[in-house]
Parts: C-alpha cells; structure tokens; sequence
C-alpha cells in the first residue's frame, strides 16, 4: 500500500510538471558588482560599515515544498533551491544522464573546471539520494550581484528529484566550513599526490533534507608523524585566505554587504493562498521599515573543535551551520519532555532549515505529540498549536501550515507536517535534534546575521526572528477547509508560483505581506496549471509529507 501511495504521488508530480517550457539566455548584468573579494582577518570590532551591497529577490514556490529563486549561472538563467541548511551551490548540467526536463540545463562545456569531482550524499539512516558530478566555475549573477569565478558542482547523475519541483539544483546559504566542494577543493590543494584529485571524499551523510550533514574534518590536512603537511595554525590561515576565491557564494559575499547578513520569508501555497508572507530573499539588509530590536536575537551554535583557532585569538570557537538553540518545545500550550534518545548533556537545539518541506524531530517526542492527538490522524478543522521558545519567547507553527489532508477528496482527516530524525551524539557531528523547516518558517521572517568569519569572538553570528503568525490562526484555519470542502471537491487547495524574474515591491514598509505585493510578477517559466489552484491537490499534498521518497532528502 506505501509503494502504490508512494508511486501515485510521484507520478502525479511528474504529469503536473510535464509542460514546463525552456528559458532564455539573459544578458549579463552590466552594473554588477565583481569580485574578489578580500576577507578582514583582524581581530577588531571595526569590521568594515560600508554603504554596501543590498538587494532582494523574489521566490518561487512548489506547491510549499520547495521555494527557489532565480540565478545566472554562465549565462543560463535558472531556479535553484533556496537552502539554509546546506552550503553547496550545484546545478545540473547537460551531461546529466538521469535527467529529462524543458527546462535549460547548464551548458558543461563552458565550464570552467578544476579537475574535480564530486559526491554530495543526502538523507539520513532511513532514506539517501545522491548528486554527482565535476567542480568548476562560472560567472554567478543574482539580485544584481555578479561573483565571478565561483565554484560549484556541475552535476551530471542523480537520484534526486528537483526538476520535478521546477528547479535544476540547490543554492546553500550556509557557512564554508559545512561546504562539501570548498572542503574538496582545500583538501585537494595540499593533497600529496595529483592522482588523489579525483577521487570524493567517502562520507556518511545523515540529514533531513537537501541539504547534507557533511561534518568537517581536516585533521588530514595537518602534520602528523608521519606525513608533512600544514600545521594547524598554518592551516587556519590558509582556510582564511581561501575563503575569498573558493568559498561558497555567500561566504565570498560578506564583506561586501552593507551588513553581513541576509533575511527569508516564505509564503503559504497550499490551503490558505495568498495570506501571510511574501516570498523573499533580502541581501545585507532587514526590508525597508522593520526595525532589528523587533526581532529576537539568539547565537547559533559553535563548535570548538571544528577549526584550530588563530594564535592571536586562541579560545576562539567557530559555526557550522545555521543551528539555534531551543529553550523548550509546547505542543497545545503544554511543554513536551525532553527526549531520551540522545544525551541530556547536549543543549537543546535545531538547525533553521529552508529546504525541509517538514517540521524534524525525536521520535520519542513526536511520539508524544501523536499521543496527545489520539493517532497519527485528526480532524483537520480543529486548531492545533506546537510552539518552540527561542531566547524566551515562544514562536508558534501555524496553524494552516501544521498539518496536512491525508486522504483524497475529504478533509475530515489530517496528518502532521511531522517526521523523525536520527538523534545527535554527544560530541560526535552535529549537535541539533530539531530541523525548523517550511511550516515553520512560513510563520517568522528570519535573518541570518555572518558576524565575523574569521573572529567569531568579535562579532558573534546569529539568527534573528519575528513571528508573522496572527492571533486569529485558528479560526482562519477553519475557514479554509471549510472552503476547500466547499468549493475544492473536499480538497485543500494548492498552487505553484514559478520564481519571478523581477523584485517584488510593496505597498507599505514593515514585513513584507502576500496582499501587499504590488502587481504580479512574471515567473521564470508558464508550466501548465502554475498559478492555478488544483483540483486534486490531495497528491501534492502528500508529496510534502513523502519528500523523502519522491525527491531528494
């Protein structure tokens, strides 16, 4: 029965993006601003308050499972995953060998490569999907902003699924340290030998979604008794340094930015459509009329092993990924028990994860949930609340973006936006237990401040957030399944905006709203039904829940 409900799902994904027609080659932006970018080691808090670079840009969303944006890569402009919980930028090529689409794949031969390859792994103990292909670089535009020479990985086979959700790769906004490329490109610039160039690293990756728990390791890098090779305070230096060329786009960003920093919004496009946030990505700055002590500022976590730390500054400790911690989980205004799966002595955290359609967490915990709602189903027009308190103060889900129908044409019956993962060990990879994904964050805006890459001690990175979610969720819950079991043949309704390809503008300052946005943009591509509400959205719906079956987790 989960083989036929698995393979349903799929094949309704696939005949409702069967229609998606080719993109255009864009002009290169003329105005753009060029990089290298030199990185500020120095340990002072005078990290540099330029006029700087902002920008913001407009976000398509699959049916709330996954959003994406638009990016010029090598003159091919093309929507990519938005991942905050991954560091990697790649993107399928026309080598791809498993990949049939319309829409326009990078063009391989104009890559410019390094000689590379490369193996990002995806999923945990229960599922795996895998991307592989070469490490290049091409000219990278985006909001404005031209990065030449970034690296990336030009994938040419996968088992995973993106271009059923109308996009040709990943875009992770994380820190370099948790890069797979930038680790193989280090590792392969003091590697002893010139045949080890090709081969990838092999790693056990265990994540929740696109985005891979590759743990850093460079002890290999170091000296050791019987190999020469860097010393750890030597090797600091040269990561610092190569952040500036080989990072990841973000982390070659920073010092341009009038701020170190970049904001997301999602927006709900299933259910209730149209109401909350506008999709958007901000670059360097809050959007125009939100103040920053609105929002609530928490650290992230460090990991004092991940980095030898610089002589100058030796207790210094360095992030990962982007992981906040959690005060407590409440579920219905009750606070739920810790879990017994892992150890007490790791703090309490979860990683803020754009491209994780689900909300993750410890069985035993999400096991109590269930207990509380009497089973794994529930009415759907009964208000349900889990909440996480985060540096106090208590961040809601949604009520609309908590659940999902889990039976076709009636929605009587709802499933939690809810699954399992594997619990951390203590001092072994990552720390966090919780994955905040879309249901989540679809209720906050939420900024993601760099800090000091180099000093973290200086100017500490973190996560900013303000929650968006209105007193009335529940009753407005109830109005939309009262109205897709009036007017939807007992289904939720569901939509696809394709990414835009201009910047939204508003009506009003303050957190940008799905009814404030001025006009309509012109998404990236006119696929069939792409910004009509479906009849049998019962299929997407489930698709959300089956992410890691049918896609890529």
């Amino acid at each position: 029965m989960q083989l036929e409900l698995l393979s349903f799902i799929c094949l309704f994904l696939l005949s409702s993006v069967s229609a998606i027609p080719r993109l255009t080659h864009p002009k290169r932006t003329e105005n753009g601003i060029h990089f290298p970018i030199q990185m500020n080691a120095r340990r002072s808090s005078e990290l540099p308050r330029r006029a700087g670079l902002t920008g913001m840009v407009g976000l398509g969303d699959f049916y709330d499972v996954t959003y994406s944006f638009l990016v010029n890569v090598g003159g091919v402009e093309t929507p990519l995953v938005i991942d905050t919980g991954s560091s990697d930028l790649w993107i399928l090529s026309d080598a791809c060998t498993t990949c049939e689409t319309e829409l326009e794949l990078f063009p391989q031969t104009t890559l410019a490569e390094s000689g590379l390859d490369v193996e990002l792994l995806y999923g945990d103990s229960r599922t795996g999907t895998r991307a592989a292909g070469i490490i290049g670089s091409d000219t990278l535009i985006f909001a404005g902003i031209s990065i030449p020479n970034q690296l990336f990985g030009a994938i040419n086979d996968t088992t995973t699924r993106v271009l059923e959700t109308n996009c040709t790769g990943i875009f992770g906004l994380g820190f370099a340290l948790n890069s797979v490329i930038w680790n193989k490109v280090l590792a392969a610039k003091f590697a002893a030998s010139p045949s080890r160039r090709r081969d990838t690293f092999p790693r056990r990756i265990s994540s929740p979604n696109y985005g891979t728990r590759f743990f850093p390791d460079l002890t290999h890098l170091v000296s050791t008794s019987s190999r020469k090779r860097l010393a750890p305070e030597d090797l600091t230096a040269a990561i610092f340094a190569s952040y500036s060329g080989q990072g990841p786009a973000l982390t070659r960003m920073v010092s341009t930015l009038k701020t170190p920093m970049f904001s997301v919004a999602l927006q709900r496009d299933v259910l209730d459509i149209g109401s909350g946030n506008a999709g958007i990505l901000s670059m360097g700055e809050l959007p125009a009329g939100i103040d920053p002590e609105s929002l609530t500022w928490v650290p992230i976590r460090m990991y004092p092993d991940a980095l030898t730390p610089p002589a100058d500054s030796p207790n210094e400790k360095y992030p990962i990924a982007w992981e906040l911690f959690i005060d407590d989980v409440f579920f219905d205004g009750v606070v739920l028990p810790r879990s017994n799966l892992s150890s007490p002595n790791i703090k309490l955290s979860a990683l803020v994860d754009t491209g994780n359609s689900l909300i993750r967490g410890p069985a035993d915990v999400l096991n109590a949930i269930y207990q509380r709602l009497g089973g794994r189903t529930f009415a759907c027009s009964t208000p349900h609340t889990l909440s996480f308190q985060i540096g106090g103060k208590i961040f809601p889900v949604d009520a609309r973006d908590f659940a999902t129908q889990a039976f076709s044409n009636q929605l009587r019956d709802c499933a939690a936006n809810l699954f399992e993962t594997d619990p951390p060990e203590l001092d072994k990879g990552y720390q966090y237990s919780w994955s905040l994904g879309q249901p989540f964050l679809k209720g906050v805006l939420s900024s993601f401040f760099f800090g000091n890459l180099t000093h973290p001690s200086v100017l500490p990175p973190r996560i900013g957030l303000l929650s968006t979610v209105p007193a009335d969720d529940g009753p407005l819950l109830k109005t939309a399944i009262a109205s897709g079991i009036a007017a939807n043949s007992g289904n939720q309704f569901s939509t696809f905006d394709p990414a835009p390809t201009g910047v939204p503008a508003f009506s009003g300052t303050g957190i940008p709203t799905a009814d404030g946005v001025v006009g309509k943009l012109e998404g990236n591509a006119k696929a069939t039904g792409g910004a009509e509400s479906l009849r049998d959205s019962f299929a997407l719906s489930m698709f959300a829940a089956a992410l890691l079956f049918c896609i890529a987790v």
